[in-house]
């Protein structure tokens, strides 16, 4: 299991629309250029992320990208499938109904789940938990608390200027 680098891309990229103020956005091109991305990749990402109603689009020569809701209200996991897409991990492909000593494949209805299956979806499911369980919020106080001060002056002189 690998998520693609779009992932990666989002989350550096969200992290600094958390703290701007009020109807103040960042273009694309100025994260892009934050986090040395290149600016179509970035902007594809950013089209999923507001399909998925986590930023929202701003049109006009100030325009850009804000948060869409509160940053406590986006999950790690809601990021992820925003960029990914909803599709499970793992596809079970009943194998067992095709094994040659399998004769009646029949036997193998949805009250006798494929154990691989269940144990994997499980396990999916609980990363999925883990996931649902930290939010952009948690991520920007949990880094930014870490910043020295000069760093976090920047940033916020960084954010105003754009």
């Amino acid at each position: 299991m690998q998520f693609g680098v779009g992932v990666e891309y989002a989350f550096h990229s969200l992290f600094y629309l958390v703290d701007l103020p009020p109807h103040k956005t960042i273009g694309i091109k100025d994260i892009a250029k934050l986090n040395d991305i290149a600016e179509t990749y970035l902007s594809k990402v950013f089209s999923k992320l507001r399909k998925a109603g986590i930023v929202r689009s701003v049109p006009g020569v100030k325009g850009g990208y804000e948060l869409a809701k509160p940053a406590e209200e986006i999950s790690f996991w809601d990021v992820i499938e925003a960029i990914e897409g909803p599709a499970p991990l793992f596809r079970c492909a009943e194998l067992r109904k095709k094994n040659i000593f399998v004769d009646d494949p029949s036997v193998f209805s949805s009250s006798c789940p494929c154990l691989i299956k269940v144990v994997i979806q499980d396990a999916e499911e609980s990363m999925r938990d883990a996931l649902r369980a930290k939010s952009l919020a948690w991520l920007h106080e949990t880094v930014w608390r870490d910043f020295p001060d000069d760093r976090k002056r920047a940033i916020s002189e960084w954010s105003r200027s754009v």
